[in-house]
């Protein structure tokens, strides 16, 4: 792996939010009757994380030296 591949403030946070929205959803699937609004906000959440790395990016989080 290359040094420094994914280690900044913009990629954890993304991979934060967006494990967040998995389990949100997981949980919303294991419960019996499925909670259909939870899944959805799972879905939500998981799918944000991509648009909030992007603007962490922008912002300057994706250097290592933070």
């Amino acid at each position: 792996m290359a040094g420094g591949h994914g280690n900044t403030p913009a990629a954890w946070t993304g991979v934060g939010v967006a494990m967040l929205g998995f389990v949100l959803g997981s949980v919303a699937l294991l419960r019996t009757p499925v909670i259909n609004s939870l899944l959805w906000v799972g879905i939500i959440v998981a799918v944000l994380a991509f648009p909030l790395f992007l603007v962490l990016s922008k912002l300057g989080f994706n250097t290592s030296d933070h």
